[in-house]
């Protein structure tokens, strides 16, 4: 069934090829992201149940550590705050329109970058101006 406000180039099959992709990507990030608050919870739980002392260079290396795993799981979260807005497009039917061009982002792209907004020359020519 056609959406009167459809704009996809894609097909209701290939938008739920795409939504599969989206919702594998988003599982896989979210279980980082899960497997990370986890490390960092049990590094905090270690270094309050340490009975002796710790030496000033190891608990640097600990906070280092832990400050990383902060930082990837921000991107992580960022990533599927893209993942998010992709199966928003999707739902609407607005899915694969370069909003740069307004022209039909290559399916390879896709596949490749299912968050993508953008078509690979859109891309290119915003990476030229820099």
């Amino acid at each position: 069934m056609e959406t009167p406000n459809r704009v996809t180039p894609f097909t209701d099959a290939e938008l739920d090829e795409f939504r599969a992709l989206i919702l594998e990507k988003r599982a896989s990030a979210q279980a980082d992201i899960d497997a990370m608050r986890g490390q960092i919870r049990d590094s905090q739980e270690a270094d309050n149940d340490s009975s002796y002392g710790s030496h000033m260079a190891d608990a640097g290396s600990d906070v280092a550590g832990r400050d990383g795993l902060y930082q990837t799981m921000s991107r992580l979260q960022t990533f599927v705050g893209h993942l998010d807005r992709a199966l928003e497009r999707i739902a609407r039917k607005t899915y694969g329109v370069c909003k740069v061009t307004g022209k039909p982002i290559a399916p390879e792209r896709l596949r490749a970058v299912p968050h993508t907004e953008t078509s690979i020359d859109a891309k290119r020519d915003e990476q030229k101006r820099r």
